[in-house]
């Protein structure tokens, strides 16, 4: 469930309006839709959990900016599979110096599989893309700095989820906590816009974005906490799969059989690495 809606998440968050605007739309409503559960519905967090909340949002503010950013220079297509190639990788290193997460072989195999599938599908795109050529370069680097922080933002809200008494405390804190700054900055780039879009359409993208950034974050951190992070975090990345599908249906972004193939090689990865576990 994560794997899919992460994918639909990116998408909203690459299309229609500047990636700015909208990951300022999204944050504002899952922040406002969090608040009344974080202060009156779920336990108070133990004190502990301050320090936990502060360095996610650190590592959740530097993810979100890079990503933006990324999408402002890149094709979806390009710079997602990249993101997502990075990101397991550096997720089960994490897993194993923090939580003492081992793979198996054929584990091991599993991975290498989902990540030639990833980056291929990503190699693929930059030699057939035509837009944005002369951003690209910038904007592959981001993604793989993106990629770095997915794997620390995995990690330790593993952590953070494992630490705090009531996983739906975590959530509901984290959301609040998460989506209270970059809506001001979202609101600072609209008014040096000279093109503003019209705020109905994307307070709706926000709105359908902060329900789905619940689905989707939430499912990965529960999955975090129910069982290994490493296994979560690579079974996640078959969101690739779905961006590819979503990229062709509405962003009209082509897909041949090459596409197919690799998108296959990633679902693969996928299952070796489950049933290899």
């Amino acid at each position: 469930m994560a794997a899919f809606l992460h994918a639909v998440f990116g998408a909203l968050q690459k299309g229609r309006h500047d990636p700015w605007l909208t990951r300022g739309a999204i944050d504002a409503s899952y922040c406002l839709m969090a608040a009344p559960f974080a202060l009156f519905v779920v336990p108070w967090p133990e004190p502990h959990m301050w320090v936990i909340f502060a360095i996610a949002w650190v590592i959740h503010i530097i993810y979100k900016c890079l990503q933006a950013w990324a999408y402002t220079k890149g094709a979806y297509t390009v710079v997602y599979p990249v993101v997502r190639g990075t990101g397991p990788l550096f997720t089960v290193i994490g897993a194993y110096v923090l939580f003492s997460e081992t793979f198996t072989g054929i584990q091991w195999i599993g991975v290498a599989t989902l990540l030639c599938g990833i980056f291929g599908l990503a190699a693929y795109n930059l030699r057939t893309v035509v837009s944005e050529r002369d951003t690209l370069p910038l904007a592959l680097g981001l993604a793989v700095c993106t990629g770095l922080f997915v794997a620390l933002y995995t990690t330790w809200d593993a952590y953070g989820i494992r630490a705090s008494a009531d996983p739906f405390t975590f959530l509901a804190w984290f959301f609040m906590i998460d989506g209270a700054v970059l809506p001001f900055y979202a609101a600072w780039h609209y008014r040096k816009m000279e093109n503003a879009p019209t705020l109905g359409p994307l307070a709706l993208r926000g709105i359908s974005g902060g329900l789905i950034a619940f689905l989707s974050f939430g499912a990965i951190m529960l999955a975090t906490r129910l069982d290994k992070v490493g296994e979560a975090a690579v079974l996640r990345e078959t969101s690739t799969v779905f961006a590819a599908i979503i990229g062709w249906l509405f962003l009209k972004e082509t897909v041949g059989p090459r596409r197919m193939a690799l998108m296959a090689l990633i679902a693969a990865g996928a299952v070796i690495v489950e049933i290899g576990g």
